[in-house]
């Protein structure tokens, strides 16, 4: 499998080799755009975070079913967070990183970071133990959802934040370059949606460091591999936060749970 792309800086500008990069492949990857001392700020910000939603027994965060699972020692911890950032001070002021609206040139004048939209700020913890109910996801497109919801298939990017060291024995996100240009038939039928993990000859493994960002387009076919090890190797954190274009459709604890969502916890 190929782990070989290039990687950026992020300025205070993107510039046109980086968009050109972006346009053909449909991701970017930049490198340290944070510093470990809030990798681990983070991290412990969401275990507070965590204690708070098991002492409380939260299910649901703006309809949107909370994951839970079991760590390596059988304690029950979030596998995945929804809003996130409605959650704890450290989260909600990470939004405001000015570099953010950077990104948003990615997409045009138009794009805003969801945070109080689909899901909000997710908070993703792999770990592969005998316990865990969590450790990969099948091929899928994040665009379809607009389509399931009765939208057109507006631009979205999934913005990642990396929390952890990633290789390709530990796992992480495999995408296919360049699926973002393809036709509707393929965003609907080039795989079967969450329940196809199987090896693509075409796919490219993404290995962020800690604090590395990586952008990929919500069109793009992508899938969670499970990690090859077991243990704490396998223990992987990721926030993603969507930058979208369109309509504002924002939730609140009104909202509905989403079908696809009902039927979230079958699909491994």
């Amino acid at each position: 499998m190929d782990t070989s792309y290039q990687r950026f800086s992020l300025g205070a500008e993107i510039t046109d080799e980086q968009q050109h990069f972006f346009n053909r492949n449909g991701f970017i990857h930049f490198k340290d755009f944070i510093k470990p001392e809030t990798v681990n700020d983070i991290i412990h910000a969401s275990e507070q975070v965590q204690q708070n939603w098991l002492d409380n027994k939260v299910e649901k965060v703006n309809g949107v079913p909370i994951k839970y699972g079991y760590d390596l020692d059988k304690s029950p911890i979030v596998q995945r967070f929804a809003f996130i950032n409605l959650h704890h001070p450290i989260f909600s002021e990470f939004t405001k990183d000015p570099r953010f609206n950077v990104l948003l040139n990615l997409v045009g004048p138009d794009a805003r970071l969801g945070t109080n939209e689909k899901d909000g700020m997710v908070f993703n913890h792999y770990v592969n133990g005998p316990h865990s109910s969590f450790t990969k996801m099948g091929w899928h497109t994040d665009g379809l959802r607009d389509i399931f919801q009765g939208s057109r298939l507006n631009p979205m990017l999934n913005v990642g934040i990396h929390l952890s060291n990633a290789t390709e024995n530990t796992g992480g996100l495999r995408i296919l370059p360049g699926t973002h240009n393809q036709s509707l038939y393929q965003v609907f039928f080039r795989k079967k949606y969450f329940l196809d993990h199987d090896v693509d000859e075409n796919e490219l493994a993404i290995t962020p460091k800690a604090g590395d960002l990586t952008i990929h387009d919500g069109r793009l076919w992508h899938r969670v591999a499970q990690s090859s090890v077991i243990g704490e190797e396998s223990r992987r954190r990721v926030i993603y936060i969507p930058i979208i274009a369109g309509k504002y459709k924002p939730k609140n604890e009104d909202s509905p749970t989403a079908l696809y969502q009902r039927f979230a916890k079958i699909v491994k």
